[in-house]
């Protein structure tokens, strides 16, 4: 690589760093710097980008999507919809060609890890001692509510205590990963360099378990705890499965285990316990529950199984039916079959499930292989576990309609589509030239 390529994809790399830390605090100015890897990608590797044969699925998703607002029931709300698909699709075709090693996996990693710091500090502040932001902030997304959204919820930045919560699943998840890679290297090589790297990444987890707690997202306490279960599995740290199991047990007893309640709620916080039973939130409506939109969602489904009924229908056929806005059904799939039909559901579906079992593959063939990459094997696990958790999230909520929150999954995606797609690149070549 000569020296101007080398500059170009530094610049392109640097871009991407300034992108991710700058995208929880304001989704204006980090997707604008996105926005300028994408523009670059695209104009430097068009042809590459092309010829991969999962960007074809994408090309014919989006054109699916089109032509489900060609039809659609209410056709304004699906062509704005398609606002929210467009950039991602032509991220996750195009940013798997910056991912082409596991040093880039590593140092994104590293970036949203250090940007979930100051953002859990702000949080802490703003619950704390009603730290907001200034009004003319507002005008380019920077903006924190004092004492959270909603009121008592943390949110941070990220202006809703369910979206910060999706971003902390993800640094957590991330940060506990590269904890356990330098924890090894210092068990081989201890330096000062690695201690101050496990201090931050120690920090980093503390600050992002106490952040999904105070989120109050019940969604985000499960998946935190199955970040957990699946990296003690994987390290064979049974004690800490025990531990987890243990502590899910009290909590359960103390919600809904009538024998000996009254002192498993003494000893398990109410903050849980109450909140697992919805006692913390006793005044919610029947239009207000997940089970009551999930049904509207299916039913909707029922009525038009092929096109569905275009993308953000959901949301005026949920005010007609129950007098209540409602922005989507809480479940990213169930929206998808309601709204885009079948077929582009599994469309969708297995474009995601082929990078994904692509993933799984390349870890289980590297671990397999004479030339073990431990460190690469983790960051690939660490990658698709963040990924599987934000799958899982997306069955309670639903991500895309958040810039910013969306912009990290398919920056995920993009990161273990890129692994894969060079690896198998690499194996082409060398049985090309055998």
């Amino acid at each position: 690589m000569n020296q101007f390529n080398k500059t170009k994809v530094n610049l392109l790399g640097n871009s991407l760093k300034f992108g991710v830390f700058l995208l929880p605090f304001s989704a204006d100015f980090g997707a604008t710097a996105l926005g300028l890897v994408l523009l670059g990608l695209w104009r430097q590797k068009y042809k590459k980008i092309i010829k991969n044969p999962i960007n074809w699925g994408w090309g014919l998703l989006f054109l699916w999507l089109v032509i489900t607002s060609l039809l659609a029931v209410y056709s304004r709300y699906s062509w704005e919809g398609l606002g929210n698909f467009l950039p991602s699709f032509l991220m996750v075709a195009s940013f798997p060609f910056f991912f082409k090693a596991f040093q880039q996996l590593y140092q994104l990693a590293w970036w949203i890890v250090l940007t979930s710091i100051p953002v859990c500090f702000l949080g802490f502040m703003q619950l704390f001692f009603g730290w907001e932001t200034p009004l003319f902030l507002h005008r380019i997304g920077i903006k924190m509510t004092a004492y959270g959204h909603p009121d008592g919820r943390m949110s941070s930045l990220l202006m809703y205590a369910n979206t910060l919560a999706f971003f902390l699943v993800v640094a957590f998840t991330l940060a506990i990963g590269l904890w356990i890679l330098h924890y090894r290297r210092r068990c081989l090589n201890s330096d000062s360099l690695i201690n101050w790297q496990l201090l931050i990444l120690t920090v980093a987890i503390l600050f992002n378990g106490m952040g999904l707690i105070l989120t109050n997202s019940r969604s985000a306490w499960g998946l935190a705890v199955l970040g957990l279960m699946a990296f003690a599995i994987y390290l064979r740290w049974y004690w800490i499965i025990v531990t987890v199991l243990l502590v899910i047990l009290a909590v359960v007893w103390a919600a809904w285990i009538p024998i000996y309640q009254d002192f498993m709620r003494q000893v398990v916080p109410s903050y849980f316990w109450a909140r697992l039973t919805d006692d913390l939130y006793d005044d919610r409506y029947v239009t207000a529950l997940r089970t009551t939109q999930w049904g509207v969602a299916w039913k909707m489904m029922l009525q038009r199984p092929f096109f569905g009924w275009g993308l953000r229908n959901f949301t005026p056929v949920y005010q007609e039916e129950m007098n209540v806005w409602m922005g989507h059904p809480h479940n990213l799939f169930l929206m998808f079959l309601a709204e885009i039909g079948v077929i582009g559901t599994f469309l969708f579906s297995g474009l995601v499930g082929t990078i994904l079992g692509k993933g799984v593959k390349l870890m289980t063939k590297i671990s397999k292989g004479l030339k073990k990459n431990e460190e690469g094997i983790l960051l690939l696990f660490t990658y698709l576990v963040a990924f599987a958790l934000c799958i899982i999230f997306n069955l309670l909520d639903v991500s895309i309609f958040d810039l910013r929150v969306n912009l990290m999954g398919w920056l995920l995606l993009s990161a273990i589509a890129g692994i894969t797609y060079n690896f198998q690149l690499e194996n082409e070549q060398i049985t090309e030239q055998k």
